[in-house]
């Protein structure tokens, strides 16, 4: 029985007094009304209506429900209304879950000028180098440097980029010349922490691939950690293009083997923005997409 259904016909058959009219209402035969109803009264076990020929009264207990009824179904459409408000205007809160170097070089930079165009939303960002958990986490979005693999997840590739080598002026004038991958073993290298095994990178030109296990004095989970000891000139460090290309500008860094791809996982690189499936994306996650979407080109500024 749709319990729902039945209140709401329960509701209308006490203001018109008939089944006729509450049957015309609802697209419904007199007789369904009626039969609905009683299914209602069976299933409480008490009497709602006294039914006569000429018209319909409410027992005292049906008085009771519906008056409990009206507010439920009041409820229940304040909700609809909410959901629909969310759906076609973006407001509220927008809890976002991103990897550390992504979230601090270009999301909170671009917070300001979201926050003066969408004043009715609040957005929480959340760093770590970690996927979030969207479903029980409570995270809108989530953006990852590699595409979902769990189900019911969706996708948007926001850009694609490529990791690169760096170093200090400081540390390369000092250190032995670097003319191809193998003469980083005589090299400090500062590598990301993947795991207990051995760490290696992967350089490729001209479609050969070559794999080398990396010489390292320092390991960090973190980007950053990563990019502060580069910048003091204590090694080469592999990072993403968009991380360091100020630098590299600046002088602050300089590109080391810049004739080879190189990664320390795949070379299919970018950020992800994944959020759970459905039907229809609500609004606050729309905008925030779009605008970041919008806003990357002008603010990346790509290795020279």
């Amino acid at each position: 029985m749709d319990k729902l259904k039945a209140m709401t016909l329960l509701v209308s058959t006490a203001e018109t007094h008939g089944f006729s009219e509450t049957g015309r209402r609802f697209g419904m035969s007199t007789a369904s009304v009626s039969r609905r109803i009683s299914e209602l009264e069976e299933h409480l076990g008490v009497v709602l209506l006294h039914r006569s020929t000429r018209n319909l009264v409410l027992t005292e207990a049906g008085q009771a429900y519906v008056r409990e009824a009206e507010e439920i179904l009041a409820a229940v459409s304040r909700a609809e209304a909410g959901v629909i408000a969310l759906q076609d205007s973006p407001n509220g809160l927008l809890r976002v879950h991103s990897r550390t170097m992504f979230g601090l070089s270009l999301l909170a930079p671009l917070q300001a000028e979201f926050a003066e165009k969408y004043r009715d939303l609040t957005v929480e960002l959340h760093l770590s180098e970690r996927p979030a958990r969207l479903r029980e986490d409570g995270f809108d979005v989530d953006f990852r440097i590699a595409p979902p693999q769990e189900s019911g997840l969706m996708r948007k590739r926001m850009f694609q980029s490529e990791r690169i080598l760096v170093a200090s002026p400081d540390y390369l004038d000092e250190a032995p010349p670097i003319r191809r991958p193998r003469d980083l073993a005589e090299h400090r290298c500062l590598v990301y922490w993947l795991g207990a095994d051995p760490p290696y990178w992967r350089f490729r030109k001209n479609q050969r691939v070559e794999e080398l296990g990396i010489p390292s004095n320092f390991f960090s989970n973190n980007g950053q950690a990563l990019l502060e000891a580069a910048r003091g000139g204590h090694g080469l460090a592999l990072l993403d293009d968009y991380t360091v290309a100020g630098d590299i500008r600046s002088g602050r860094l300089r590109r080391v083997l810049s004739d080879y791809q190189v990664t320390n996982t795949t070379f299919e690189g970018g950020v992800f923005a994944t959020f759970l499936e459905t039907s229809q994306m609500p609004a606050k996650l729309r905008v925030y997409l779009d605008f970041i979407s919008d806003s990357l080109p002008r603010h990346m500024g790509r290795v020279p």
